[in-house]
């Protein structure tokens, strides 16, 4: 899903942040629908049914924590929480009830378009649009579980492969340490030092510098994504 044709509703109850919002979305040919309260988000939602949801977590009529696990009953859109919360805490806590993706104001518009088209690619990863992942010279096939990069099979082990497996199906979204814990593991109360040194060799592997990785980044205190 690209740009165009892509429909977001802005969920902010701060009317001057709403417009700037509209202004900078329509300038990169995203539809805009707009609401103030998370009752009117949740009637947007089910009337018109957009592609991804900005959405500000300090509304006046309910908890934005709560609204997004509300929005996730009714479907699996993306979700990009903007708000001016920066406590790692609450950051893991939005990721955990099921947003794909946090960006803490004030934020800068080149940002917040890479965020959204991130989550926009996740989403058609969701619906089986692709099975794999092409970022530069990397590239992983879901299908066969072959990973290259610059042309070359790269060797990983079983627990790489599989937290790199995590990372592309769901590129472009934040993963929670727990979140990878508990897929990879299969156990939340693993010491998530064992997945830092996992993706510390992955990176050795999959990044052309992993002391600047390009690819496998680290949101502090929260989690990985991949890009």
């Amino acid at each position: 899903m690209t740009a165009d044709g892509a429909t977001i509703l802005i969920v902010e109850d701060e009317p001057p942040i709403r417009r700037l919002l509209r202004t900078t979305l329509a300038a990169h040919e995203y539809r805009t629908l707009e609401a103030g309260t998370g009752a009117e988000a949740l009637q947007a939602m089910r009337h018109h049914r957009p592609d991804l949801i900005l959405l500000d977590l300090g509304l006046p009529d309910r908890d934005g924590l709560e609204l997004i696990a509300e929005i996730r009953k009714l479907g699996p859109v993306p979700i990009v929480v903007l708000s001016g919360r920066g406590e790692e805490a609450t950051k893991v806590a939005a990721l955990d009830s099921g947003a794909d993706d946090y960006v803490t104001k004030p934020f800068g518009a080149e940002e917040l378009m890479a965020r959204l088209r991130a989550a926009l690619r996740h989403r058609l990863q969701q619906q089986g649009a692709d099975r794999g992942f092409t970022s530069g010279t990397l590239k992983v096939d879901l299908v066969r579980r072959l990973v290259e990069r610059e042309g070359e099979t790269v060797k990983l082990s079983p627990k790489e492969y599989d937290i790199l497996e995590q990372l592309a199906i769901h590129a472009g979204k934040v993963l929670t340490h727990r979140h990878l814990l508990r897929e990879v593991w299969r156990d939340e109360a693993v010491d998530p030092q064992y997945l830092r040194v996992y993706i510390r060799q992955l990176r050795q592997k999959i990044e052309t510098d992993p002391a600047s990785p390009q690819h496998v980044l680290t949101e502090p205190g929260v989690g990985y994504r991949l890009v």
